[in-house]
């Protein structure tokens, strides 16, 4: 780990600079894939799923049993916390739906908005070291709640031919039937063209490895919208006097634990919890199953001292952080000052972890500073906003000089005759 103390702000888009990729290489690859899977549909992915996951299956569809046996396949106890994190995620985003507002912009002129679902979304889990069945939840229930026609998830199979069953039972518990054994960029490549076993959808969500990434940028190529530009996770803290070094250090660690390319930033204004979250860390991340993970992604972060809060928030500002954790005192009166970030977490007891599971935001979120111009997901992520507007005889009275002078203004003579011709009946 890095430790930096009263850093010049000139040396700041050093401090600020993410692991950086090798890109090229994925890139070609990642292209590759895509070409076959176009050319050859389902024989490239179970082709792919031999080569990459070293696993032959007969069928990339789930049956039905194989959905069904999943409730008993986990604990009693994981399925209430599955179904609590549902109901919290539910709420949080049934709450964003929105009335239609008409609104008379001129008099006669009657303008509005309305949200239609995309019709066709795929939903993206990854499925290997740590199969991320909470984020079928934060990607399902707001494309429910939408109105999505058809939801598809791909994840890849393990080494059985055989999906998490706690993959399986989320899925299940969101009403997605339609299930694939497939990952990785072919499946990305899968959902963007379509084979004979899997649809091609309009939309693609959800996280993965520097292939899959790669890959959703590639199929916005081909038409295909995606939920945002992706990389590894990442979290910073702020912290003062009045934060607690063992709690920091593990929100440091639940970050770090999830990639050897993960990054994480302390930042701090009292040079004894920087010392004290240090030495947390290092005590923790002894404990941890992952800590290879873990360490390596500690070599890439940077640990801060600065003068002030303020100071430490231009700093996250600057680095748009994915995860902004405000472990200090009166953090409400700092609030107005944070600009860029895809999800805050206020106070000592606001663990990042709340978030990633069940609090009830959403946790895919905009990384490697896409925080300044990306939102998280949510609601509006599923669907489009269409437009309208009527205008009566008066209203076209109303209005029509002011757009025959607008489009004479610009050289567009038929957009000009289209209200004149009107304007003379």
């Amino acid at each position: 780990m890095n430790r930096y103390e009263f850093p010049s702000k000139n040396n700041w888009n050093e401090l600020i600079k993410r692991p950086v990729l090798k890109r090229e290489e994925v890139s070609e690859i990642v292209a590759e894939i895509f070409n076959d899977v176009q050319k050859f549909g389902d024989k490239a992915l179970f082709d792919f799923n031999k080569k990459f996951d070293s696993v032959e299956i007969e069928n990339l569809s789930l049956s039905l049993n194989e959905v069904d046996n999943s409730d008993q396949l986990i604990s009693v106890e994981l399925k209430n916390a599955i179904q609590q994190a549902k109901e919290n995620i539910t709420k949080f985003h049934n709450a964003q739906k929105i009335d239609i507002q008409k609104i008379e912009t001129t008099k006669g002129v009657i303008c509005w908005r309305e949200n239609r679902a995309i019709e066709k979304v795929g939903i993206y889990i990854p499925g290997g070291t740590a199969p991320l069945f909470s984020t079928v939840l934060m990607l399902a229930i707001p494309a429910q709640l939408a109105g999505c026609k058809e939801i598809i998830l791909c994840t890849p199979p393990d080494k059985n031919g055989e999906i998490n069953p706690a993959i399986l039972y989320t899925a299940k518990l969101c009403g997605i039937t339609k299930i694939f054994k497939i990952g990785g960029a072919q499946a990305i490549a899968a959902m963007t063209f379509g084979t004979e076993t899997i649809p091609n959808v309009y939309k693609i969500f959800g996280p993965g490895n520097q292939f899959v990434v790669a890959a959703k940028e590639l199929t916005q190529n081909f038409g295909v919208a995606i939920d945002m530009p992706a990389g590894p996770s990442e979290v910073l803290v702020i912290a003062d006097e009045n934060a607690v070094p063992e709690f920091c250090a593990a929100d440091l660690l639940s970050q770090a634990e999830h990639g050897s390319d993960s990054q994480v930033i302390f930042v701090s204004t009292d040079r004894e919890i920087l010392d004290e979250t240090i030495e947390e860390v290092e005590k923790q991340i002894k404990n941890l199953p992952r800590n290879e993970f873990a360490q390596q992604s500690l070599n890439n972060s940077h640990f801060i001292l600065v003068e002030t809060i303020e100071e430490a928030l231009e700093f996250s500002n600057l680095y748009a952080p994915e995860h902004l954790i405000l472990a200090i005192e009166n953090f409400e009166n700092y609030i107005p000052l944070i600009k860029n970030a895809g999800s805050v977490f206020l106070g000592n007891y606001s663990c990042e972890s709340a978030g990633d599971y069940a609090s009830g935001t959403n946790h895919t979120l905009p990384t490697n500073g896409f925080a300044k111009n990306y939102s998280g997901v949510s609601l509006d992520s599923f669907v489009k906003k269409i437009t309208f507007q009527n205008l009566s005889k008066d209203g076209l009275q109303n209005l029509g000089k002011t757009i025959e002078v607008m489009a004479e203004a610009e050289g567009l003579f038929a957009h000009k005759n289209a209200v004149s011709i009107r304007l003379k009946k």
